[in-house]
């Protein structure tokens, strides 16, 4: 079930959107302020509210490590806090001094992007607190944005419903119309979509708009030796007007809802809405784990899977031309689990050494999968590499939290590419995520005891 475990009431006007980081929940308003919550108890903190802003505060982000706070106003600024402390690190200001209406972080939390009112977007650098570069679009307000995984280029969303795709040294690459009546936000999906060609890049990207469409793109990006040579292409994939399976509706709200957040490292949904609330849901992991789609969402735990489910795990995975031998030998759930490199070549008949080691690579991530979901350690908790609970997180230049002797074992044997986007890191150097190992010693508290 999806309950309401808390409502916050702090603010005094429209509440424009949330975030959270491993431990915190940010909020920000038309009442000029931004708020900070601990996730342990979602007391205020003794440092909240951020005062700074002379007009509304639009947007609020956390970097990836969640040590600093960016927040930008109509009144032209986007501002970094320390979400320790509550102190203010630097005060940005739009060139245009237009509204600045979204602002985001680059996965490296090395640059930060603000997009305003008039179209203007700037590239900050987040270490000097200066201007990198500026660009704008032809029409509308800027009022979405996101960065890729791998932070090789980011893409703007426009109140004209324009998607504009932009590289790390602010060169628009590419526009298109992808919605006709605005565009409301865009996120890009953290899982690669599939290995590509050498040299091609794929990501998924999801946008929505006030044509009542969401629409998922498929990005390509080709990138050649650091030179200006680049190309785009944005393919879409899917698009749909409703939801086919609505698993719960949450209407605790009694204005619009404005903006909505999932937690990173715990089963909890924030909404904001214009009744100046904040509400914060839990969800129950066994009711998470049990939910179907119409498309194509597998269930959780394979042991119940039927001949059929297995095919459309097939599918997913790419592997559709196995379904007919999977199907011949009535492979279930339970049985696709238990397959082993033998049984694929001695029973299954798959002469392909490429191909048997391919199924049993997800064959394996799958039962990695059923293991975590099993012991309920969060995913987020999970070094990638060894796939077991993290000691000792760090995060790598890829934007993502490892194993600190798994990282350091990977990029010294291997070459110094990401575990997660098979890139290129920018560079070897490991940060250590201390609020993430305090949210991974906290659930240690509260399961293992």
């Amino acid at each position: 079930m999806v309950k309401l475990i808390h409502t916050l009431a702090d603010h005094g006007d429209d509440v424009n959107c949330c975030a959270f980081s491993f431990s915190l929940l940010a909020t920000c308003s038309l009442d000029k302020t931004i708020r900070l919550y601990s996730l342990h108890d979602f007391t205020e903190l003794p440092h909240s509210p951020l005062k700074f802003h002379t007009y509304a505060v639009h947007c609020c982000c956390f970097s990836p490590s969640g040590h600093i706070l960016a927040s930008c106003s109509t009144d032209g600024t986007t501002v970094l806090w320390n979400t320790e402390n509550g102190q203010m690190l630097a005060v940005m200001e739009q060139p245009s001094g237009s509204p600045v209406r979204v602002c985001q972080f680059s996965p490296d939390s090395r640059c930060l992007t603000s997009g305003a009112a008039d179209g203007t977007v700037v590239l900050w650098n987040t270490q000097s607190y200066k201007l990198y570069r500026c660009g704008s679009v032809k029409d509308g307000s800027l009022v979405a944005c996101a960065f890729s995984p791998n932070g090789s280029f980011f893409v703007t969303g426009s109140s004209c419903g324009d998607l504009t795709v932009w590289d790390d040294k602010m060169r628009c690459l590419h526009s298109e119309k992808a919605h006709d009546l605005g565009i409301t936000c865009c996120d890009f999906s953290s899982q690669p979509v599939s290995d590509g060609e050498q040299g091609l890049q794929f990501f998924r990207l999801a946008s929505c708009g006030q044509d009542c469409q969401v629409k998922i793109w498929i990005v390509s990006f080709t990138h050649i030796l650091d030179v200006a040579l680049s190309s785009l292409k944005m393919k879409i994939i899917h698009h749909q007007k409703n939801t086919e399976n609505i698993l719960h509706t949450l209407t605790q709200h009694t204005r619009y809802v404005t903006t909505c957040a999932f937690a990173p490292n715990t089963l909890l949904l924030a909404t904001g809405s214009m009744d100046k609330t904040v509400n914060i849901w839990q969800f129950d992991l066994e009711t998470l784990c049990q939910a179907r789609s119409t498309e194509d969402q597998l269930k959780q735990f394979t042991d119940d899977w039927s001949e059929e489910d297995v095919s459309t795990w097939l599918c997913a995975q790419d592997l559709k031309d196995l379904v007919g031998i999977f199907k011949m030998n009535n492979i279930d759930g339970k049985e696709l689990l238990n397959l082993t490199k033998e049984s694929l070549a001695d029973d299954l008949k798959i002469e392909s050494l490429g191909l048997r080691s391919k199924v049993l690579r997800k064959i394996e991530e799958l039962r990695t999968k059923v293991k975590s979901l099993s012991s309920g350690i969060p995913d987020e908790f999970v070094c990638p590499i060894t796939r077991e609970l993290m000691k000792d997180p760090v995060i790598a230049s890829d934007g993502y939290s490892y194993e600190k002797e798994a990282i350091e074992n990977w990029i010294s044997k291997k070459k110094r590419t990401s575990p997660m986007t098979n890139l290129v890191l920018p560079s070897a150097v490991l940060t250590p995520n201390r609020t993430l190992k305090m949210a991974i010693n906290r659930w240690l508290e509260t399961h293992q005891k």
